[in-house]
């Protein structure tokens, strides 16, 4: 492993900020259009995007953007090239390389994510693009008598390869698997799962030869379902989370970055923070980031609504949003913030 992956893995985790997820394929990306009732058209993504990275400050709080195929080959309206725009101003730019979420055969309702089917010439052609870093997602469900064994085995093998086929391209790998908040679970049953699927994770990395100073853990938090009657209180939350991370994440990895799964912008933020603080007073050995989606964009989606108008409007939201998690990785946000943002500037 060349040192400039473990370089660039550190660039991104070890600055105190945190990733941008814009990396929404582009059916998710219309299906958010459309519930916000913005026309589902190339030059509406192309001029969403361009929101997104040219928000001014961004790079304040905000270390790598992750990408989609479309957004990486994509101009802004002057021509220049997202991805530099986001260079320019020392943001790191990643890509989404999986091809999404497939029925799992012989395991009915599960699924397994697919995309290894020319990959390698696939990470050889965004490297020259301009990705430094890759993310795949594999998606672990809550249902019944799920995940099966097969399931879990099946997406940590194919993360595994994933990040093997990165790391030969010279590109730093986050493996992403995500045990969704979907259902009515308790928090102690997503517990059980999530360690058990980094268990078997760390097993498929190691059997695949990856370093792990050169990956990047994009996990869930512990959490109950969002049907579940019981819903814990932010520090039992970050107590769950840690400790699941404790028992199964090696020291070696490079770091964490959360993802939002769904949950609401603010209980993100506040449960980020008291993450934060519980790393620290347990000494946690690697850095703690997010690498947030809708939890960051959608309030400026929604105030942006599509209108030229509203771009700047819609970019200071989005900067907010993403103060308040940087805010988060030292433990410096509190509910005040999101009604008087000036008390960010002054964490």
């Amino acid at each position: 492993m060349s040192a400039s992956l473990v370089e660039t893995a550190h660039a991104l985790v070890g600055a105190g900020k945190g990733l941008l997820a814009m990396d929404e394929s582009n059916a998710t990306c219309d299906k958010r259009f459309a519930a916000a009732g913005i026309p589902q058209t190339v030059d509406m993504r192309r001029a969403y995007r361009e929101l997104l990275v040219t928000t001014e400050g961004l790079d304040d709080c905000i270390s790598g953007a992750i990408l989609y195929d479309e957004t990486i080959r994509q101009t802004d309206r002057q021509g220049r090239r997202l991805v530099d725009r986001l260079t320019d101003v020392g943001i790191i730019p990643g890509i989404k390389v999986d091809t999404g979420a497939k029925k799992l055969a012989l395991h009915p309702g599960e699924t397994i994510t697919e995309g290894l089917d020319g990959l390698r010439d696939r990470l050889s052609a965004y490297r020259i693009m301009g990705a430094r870093f890759a993310k795949w997602r594999a998606v672990i469900g809550l249902q019944d008598s799920q995940p099966t064994f097969g399931c879990i085995r099946a997406n940590m093998q194919a993360l595994a390869r994933y990040a093997a086929l990165c790391q030969e391209a010279g590109i730093v790998p986050i493996v992403e698997p995500d045990v969704l908040m979907t259902g009515d679970h308790t928090m102690e049953r997503c517990f059980v799962t999530t360690e058990n699927v980094l268990e078997i994770l760390f097993e498929e990395l190691t059997a695949q030869s990856v370093k792990l100073e050169g990956v990047i853990l994009k996990p869930n938090m512990v959490l109950p379902g969002l049907a579940c009657p019981v819903q814990e209180p932010v520090a039992d939350v970050a107590a769950a989370t840690l400790q699941c991370l404790l028992r199964s994440v090696p020291a070696a990895v490079a770091g964490i970055a959360f993802l939002s799964g769904g949950q609401s912008a603010r209980l993100a933020s506040a449960r980020l923070n008291a993450i934060a603080l519980r790393a620290v007073a347990e000494r946690a050995p690697w850095p703690l980031v997010f690498s947030f989606a809708r939890a960051i964009q959608q309030p400026a989606l929604e105030l942006w609504h599509g209108e030229a108008s509203k771009v700047r409007a819609a970019q200071h939201v989005l900067h907010h949003r993403a103060w308040c998690n940087h805010a988060a990785l030292g433990g410096n946000y509190s509910a005040v913030m999101e009604d008087d943002p000036a008390c960010l500037r002054a964490s």
